[in-house]
């Protein structure tokens, strides 16, 4: 045994990825949580994953809930930021909207394990999980105020339609779809790029493909190494 930093002792041979131990408790508990279930997982078994002893969880993470709020909130804190980000870099609504849900498509689909699939978990209605549902509901607000954007230059009587709202959440749905497809391990390499696409079908905006996806790309490019994007083109 070798000791890295105050009360962590642990095997000499690093088990999993991350820079710190406290990554390396989050990605063990990503793994466990998704594989073999939320309320099945113990912080005992994700000390044995990592290779440390249950103690040092408790130096980073005052429960379990803990553990499972940090690994949620960061699925959409970092994709609130990059809305942000994104909106500054093109005026096209349609790229704008394209561009985020492309990005979010990237979060879901090429994360190292499907912690998407953990949103549906029923301890999730609990008050203490309070703050990271505030969170997801701001996202789903900024999805809405973009498809609004796009819907209202595509269709000049889309104020006045009702089921205008609802068309409004069909890109996060969508987005979100991809959470299922992984679980079934279904869907191609580039299927982010493809999720975008429908979503700008679905809300029936009608415009130049090539144009769009390139300036949704070249947005998406600004804040993602070109590396990390995946598309058919």
């Amino acid at each position: 045994m070798t000791t890295q930093g105050a009360g962590r002792p642990r095997s000499a041979q690093r088990r999993r990825p991350g820079e710190t131990a406290r990554e390396e408790i989050l990605d063990a508990a990503a793994e466990l949580f998704t594989t073999h279930g939320y309320a099945s997982t113990s912080t005992r078994k994700i000390a044995e994953a990592v290779g440390v002893r249950q103690a040092t969880i408790y130096h980073y993470f005052g429960t379990k809930d803990d553990i499972l709020e940090a690994l949620l909130s960061g699925t959409v804190s970092h994709t609130l930021d990059a809305a942000f980000a994104l909106h500054a870099t093109t005026g096209d609504p349609a790229a704008r909207l394209h561009s985020l849900a492309w990005y979010d498509g990237i979060q879901l689909w090429n994360s190292h394990w499907n912690i998407g699939a953990l949103y549906l978990l029923p301890e999730l209605r609990a008050e203490r999980f309070a703050p990271f549902v505030a969170s997801r509901d701001e996202l789903r607000q900024v999805y809405r105020d973009r498809t609004a954007d796009v819907i209202a230059l595509t269709d000049s009587d889309a104020t006045a339609s009702p089921h205008a709202y609802q068309e409004e959440d069909i890109p996060l749905r969508l987005v979100e779809t991809l959470v299922n497809m992984r679980w079934d391990g279904r869907g191609e390499v580039d299927e982010p790029f493809r999720t975008a696409n429908s979503i700008l079908r679905a809300i029936g905006w009608r415009g130049n493909w090539e144009i769009l996806q390139k300036e949704s790309h070249r947005a998406l490019c600004t804040i993602l190494d070109p590396a990390e994007i995946i598309a058919k083109r």
